[in-house]
């Protein structure tokens, strides 16, 4: 029946009345039409119903929500005054057809909104003969179609990105096949994508497959979303070129993984300038010595060359004389003690090692410090118990001591501290691997903190060169420290600064075991890393570099990482969501210390657990950190953050300790 068909009335009946077979038929037409009414009131899509030329003769009350016109501003109007031109003579057609067959079904044309607006529908529509009447029900699927178009252009748009990236682009699924390689992996590899696609990496050999198979699971199964490393690889015609290769796993809607999408840029040239840069900069240091060294022997020759050529006029009875033979004996160990310290600069000066009590030494060099260094400076020990004995020159550690001592009381002109501190450490392969020259191992650790000035970041690039010096002229030879670094080197250790400008600087000495201990270690090794479960860390740490390692490794250790540059930024994050420990270094960025942070944040929440880490150990930096919370001290291990971090969670009632 026509939904605009005139309801039928018909005169009340009594209860349980004979129902004729005419009756039935009537109450049925009647249910239905009810039906169809209800229908064309509560639809959200548009109903029209036109005549043959297109005139309204019902407009469904939607056409408020999807056109703006309430149905009667149309009824009556051509159904063209409200079609976009455009679509005219499409509509048309589909009417046309609609009157031949009877149904038109799925055609698409656009409408103009009240506002002005233009809509998308998307119609069904039916021809009733004996009425002479169209019936259309039309769909809003403007937004469907408009979301479907910025998928569409998101994707050619990745896809242009993709095909223009300089970066070699390609992505492996889950068995290691290529399924995408991009124009610059075909520039940077030598490979054309048809050499590629549909099969293993085309610059594995036969001999690596098996390990590439088994890195390939080990990304596919890694927690960290992401990775990079530095490695080589060969193009096709057998070069070797050196790349960076970062990656991420490729998921579907229900996050399966797909695969993994690898970006490798060609570092081989960027390899090169910085082989040429180190070269030039160690040229520049060698200028810088010989420049320095020529200076000052040409002082002390000139002593000497001058007072001989007075004596040789003098009389043997001038009582000159003595003066200026005691001025020449004194230029000339003058210039002993300058190529001693050039020697241990160039790691070739003669020294003695011996198994040496480290502990020992420290406090009877300190015991001489406090008389020689100058009433404004404190001089602390902190010996730790058990420490290792060391395999060292002993003489030349107290005149590296001294040298230390010496430089952080140039430091603190208006006094300070200078805290003397050892300690056993173990270095293990990352440490060592980040570092240059360090063997993993254990390491007996002597450390030498000043409350001074501190230095800059520049500064400390060049404190190792001879002849550097950040003092007033006249003051300094610019060899002490580079002379330490050299008998460290030549000792077989390592050498670490800290520094921090406005706080201070610690220099770490970290001095070959004497005992190999290899049983302890093995122990020490063995012990089962402490993991996390699924805690959310905030990590506030402004040293990219760092920032990026800490977030890896406490992902791979089981917690969920957030990360915050300064100490407002953690803020915000701490109060947008929940956060079960607070990773922050001490010294942060914007005037606000570790600390403050710290005890901001358990002020609003009492049982957020706090691990605060920093280059300086506590004594240097003082004490400020909040109850309920633990110091790990840099350059720390993953087992030892790990196992901090687990402590914190696991022991709310501990203090901060080194």
């Amino acid at each position: 029946m026509p939904l605009d068909a005139k309801a039928r009335e018909t005169p009340d009946q009594p209860v349980n009345a004979p129902v004729s077979g005419d009756d039935a038929q009537s109450a049925g037409e009647d249910a239905i039409h009810v039906i169809n009414q209800r229908i064309f009131e509560t639809s959200l899509d548009l109903i029209l119903v036109t005549d043959r030329h297109g005139r309204l003769l019902r407009v469904s009350p939607s056409s408020l929500t999807v056109l703006g016109y309430r149905p009667e501003e149309m009824i009556g109007r051509i159904a063209k005054d409200f079609l976009y031109p455009d679509d005219l003579e499409t509509t048309r057609e589909h009417m046309r057809a609609a009157r031949r067959t009877g149904l038109a079904r799925g055609f698409e044309c656009r409408y103009v909104c009240k506002d002005g607006r233009v809509v998308l529908l998307w119609w069904t529509g039916v021809w009733s003969a004996p009425e002479q009447q169209h019936f259309f029900i039309g769909r809003d699927v403007t937004d469907v179609r408009n979301a479907g178009q910025a998928v569409l252009r998101a994707n050619r748009e990745l896809n242009a990105l993709i095909a223009a990236s300089p970066l070699a682009i390609f992505m492996l699924d889950r068995e290691g096949i290529v399924r995408l390689w991009n124009a610059s992996a075909e520039r940077i590899f030598g490979f054309t994508a048809a050499e590629a696609i549909g099969n293993l990496p085309p610059y594995l050999t036969e001999d690596h497959v098996v390990d590439f198979r088994a890195r390939l699971r080990q990304t596919l199964a890694d927690p960290a979303p992401i990775g990079d490393l530095q490695t080589q690889r060969r193009r096709k015609d057998g070069k070797l070129i050196d790349v960076s290769v970062s990656w991420g796993r490729v998921h579907d809607e229900d996050g399966q993984i797909l695969g993994v999408m690898y970006m490798v840029a060609d570092v081989t040239e960027h390899r090169r300038l910085e082989d040429r840069l180190r070269q030039a900069q160690k040229m520049e240091a060698i200028g810088n010595l010989t420049g320095g060294l020529a200076h000052d022997f040409n002082n002390l020759l000139g002593i000497i060359i001058l007072n001989l050529d007075t004596l040789r006029e003098l009389p043997p009875d001038d009582p000159d004389a003595g003066q200026l033979t005691q001025d020449s004996l004194d230029a000339a160990v003058r210039g002993a003690e300058l190529t001693r310290h050039l020697l241990a600069f160039a790691r070739r000066q003669p020294l003695q090692p011996e198994r040496t009590d480290v502990n020992r030494l420290v406090e009877s060099t300190a015991k001489l410090l406090r008389r020689t260094i100058g009433e404004q400076v404190e001089v602390t020990v902190q010996c730790s118990a058990d420490v290792w004995p060391a395999v060292v020159d002993p003489a030349q550690l107290e005149s590296s001591l001294i040298n230390l001592a010496n430089n952080a009381r140039d430091a603190m002109p208006k006094g300070g501290r200078l805290i003397i501190a050892t300690g056993n450490r173990v270095l293990d392969a990352d440490y060592a691997a980040r570092q240059s020259e360090v063997r993993p191992g254990d390491y007996t650790m002597v450390e030498v903190s000043d409350t001074g000035a501190g230095m800059s970041a520049e500064t400390l690039g060049h404190v190792f060169e001879p002849f550097f010096t950040t003092k007033e002229a006249g003051k300094g030879t610019g060899l002490g420290l580079s002379m330490v670094f050299g008998f460290i080197k030549q000792s077989g250790g390592h050498i670490n600064i800290y520094s921090e400008v406005g706080i201070g600087t610690s220099v770490r000495l970290y001095l070959p075991r004497a005992d190999a201990g290899k049983a302890a270690a093995k122990e020490r090794h063995a012990t089962a890393v402490a993991r996390g479960g699924g805690e959310t860390v905030l990590a506030v740490e402004d040293n990219p570099g760092l920032r990026r390692v800490v977030v890896r490794q406490l992902t791979e250790l089981g917690y969920r990482v957030l990360v915050a540059g300064d100490s407002e930024q953690a803020f915000g994050m701490l109060e947008s969501q929940p956060i079960d420990l607070l990773f922050t270094d001490i010294v942060l960025p914007g005037g606000t210390t570790g600390y403050e942070l710290a005890a901001a944040a358990l002020s609003r929440w009492p049982h957020l657990k706090i691990v605060l880490t920093s280059g300086f150990s506590e004594t240097t930096i003082g004490t400020g950190a909040p109850g309920n919370s633990r110091l790990l001290i840099k350059p720390y291990r993953r087992d030892d953050l790990a196992r901090a971090i687990r402590d914190a969670l696991r022991d709310a009632s501990h203090h901060p300790s080194a």
